[in-house]
């Protein structure tokens, strides 16, 4: 079941990737990713990867509003980290 397609690409190709980041995320966190990409028929890092630009964009887009919602969401989770 392939969900992104053609908007999966538009992150993932004809770009240079030079750069690294490695970070820590719960074992859960980790499991829906890595659910995800394997639904969509995707790496891992694809999919980590265009979550990453949507928060970009989102933050460009909304300014500092995007970050206190998420932080907010993440406190009513009880995960605030």
């Amino acid at each position: 079941m392939v969900l992104l397609g053609d908007y999966a690409n538009n992150y993932t190709s004809g770009v240079a990737k030079t750069e690294f980041i490695a970070f820590r995320v719960a074992p859960e966190l980790k499991r829906e990713l890595q659910r995800i990409a394997d639904d969509e028929q995707r790496a891992l890092s694809q999919v980590c990867e265009m979550f990453l630009y949507e928060g970009v964009e989102g933050s460009k887009k909304d300014g500092p509003k995007f970050m206190q919602r998420l932080v907010a969401k993440q406190k009513a989770r009880g995960k605030d980290a």
